[in-house]
C-alpha cells in the first residue's frame, strides 16, 4: 500500500471500548459517573487540605498535587470519549491526538514521581523522624514537584515530536477510547524502529527508577519498624504507610495488569478494556482511599462539608 503522509489533515478514528449501539448509552451513563466522582472526590481532597491548617504539611502537600494529577489525567481522556458516544461520532483530529498524547504521558509520569516523593517522605518522617523538618522543608518538597512536572513534561514532548516524523497510511482506526502511544506508533507506513525503542527504554527507565525508589524506602521503613519494642508502636508506624501503600499497589499493579495483557492477549477491545483499569480506575478510587483510611483527612472533610 502507497505510504500517505496525513500529518496535517488526518483524522484517527476512536474505535473506543465497544462498536454494540446498544452498549453507548450504557458506556456514556458509567462513564460520566466515574468521570464526575472523580473530579468531585479530589477536588474534596484538594479543598480540605488547603482549609485545614492541620494538614499543610509535606504529605498532604504531594496528595493535593496528585489529586491535581488524577483530575488532569480523566480530563485528558474521557470527556473526549463522552462526547464521541453522545455524538455518535468515533473521529480525532490529527493535532489533538498528538496532544492527547503528550498531556496523557505528562500527567501520568507526574503521577509515577508523586508516589516516590511520597514514599521518601514516609521514609524521613519513620527513619529520621528528629530531621524530618529540616529535611522536608516547603522549598525542597515544591522543588520535588517541580523536578517531576519538568521529568513528564520533557518525556512528553520527545514522544510528540517523534510521533510528529511518522506518516500514516489510510487505516487510521485506534482500537481505544484515547491516543494511546504505542498504537499510533503501530500505525505509521513509515519506518517506526526508532519510535518503538524509544518508547520501551524511556518507559522502562522512567517507570522503574520510581518504583525502585518506593521499594527501596519501604525497605528502610520495615526495618526501622521492626525495632521498635512496642506492637503499639509498630501499629502507628504501618499506619501512616497504609494510604499510600494501597494507592501505589493499584497504581502500579494496574500498570503491570495492563502490560501483561498485552503479552498475553492480541485482541484490541480486551487491551483497551484492560486500560481503562489503568486510566480510569485509580484517579477515582484514590480519594476514597486517603478519605476512608486517615483520621486527620476525615476530620477534615467533616469541616469542609
Amino acid at each position: 500500500m502507497e505510504s500517505e503522509n496525513k500529518t496535517g489533515v488526518a483524522e484517527f478514528l476512536l474505535l473506543g471500548l465497544s462498536e454494540d449501539a446498544e452498549l453507548q448509552p450504557v458506556l456514556l451513563g458509567l462513564f460520566l459517573t466515574v468521570y464526575l466522582v472523580t473530579v468531585l472526590g479530589n477536588l474534596l481532597i484538594i479543598l480540605a487540605v488547603s482549609c485545614d491548617p492541620h494538614l499543610h504539611t509535606p504529605m498532604y502537600f504531594f496528595l493535593c498535587n496528585l489529586s491535581l494529577a488524577d483530575i488532569s489525567l480523566s480530563t485528558i481522556t474521557i470527556p473526549k470519549m463522552l462526547v464521541n458516544i453522545q455524538a455518535q461520532s468515533k473521529s480525532i483530529s490529527y493535532s489533538g491526538c498528538v496532544t492527547q498524547v503528550g498531556f496523557f504521558l505528562s500527567f501520568a509520569g507526574v503521577e509515577n514521581f508523586l508516589l516516590a516523593a511520597m514514599a521518601y517522605d514516609r521514609y524521613v518522617a519513620i527513619c529520621h523522624p528528629l530531621r524530618y523538618a529540616v529535611i522536608m522543608r516547603p522549598c525542597f518538597c515544591s522543588w520535588l514537584v517541580l523536578l517531576s512536572l519538568t521529568i513528564s513534561v520533557g518525556d512528553a514532548l520527545l514522544h510528540s515530536l517523534m510521533v510528529l516524523r511518522l506518516s500514516f497510511c489510510r487505516d487510521l482506526e485506534i482500537h481505544h477510547f484515547f491516543c494511546d502511544l504505542a498504537q499510533i506508533i503501530k500505525l505509521a507506513c513509515s519506518d517506526n524502529l526508532i519510535n518503538t525503542i524509544l518508547m520501551y527504554v524511556v518507559t522502562s527507565l522512567l517507570g522503574s527508577v520510581p518504583l525502585l525508589g518506593i521499594i527501596c524506602s519501604y525497605f528502610q521503613i520495615v526495618s526501622s519498624v521492626l525495632r521498635i519494642p512496642s506492637a503499639r508502636g509498630k501499629y502507628k508506624a504501618f499506619s501512616t504507610c497504609g494510604c499510600h501503600l494501597s494507592v501505589v499497589a493499584l497504581f502500579y499493579g494496574t500498570g503491570f495488569g495492563v502490560y501483561i495483557s498485552s503479552a498475553l492477549t492480541h485482541s484490541s477491545t480486551d487491551l483497551a478494556i484492560a486500560s481503562v483499569m489503568y486510566t480510569v480506575v485509580p484517579p477515582m478510587l484514590n480519594p476514597f482511599i486517603y478519605s476512608l483510611r486517615n483520621r486527620d483527612m476525615k476530620g477534615a472533610l467533616r469541616k469542609l462539608l
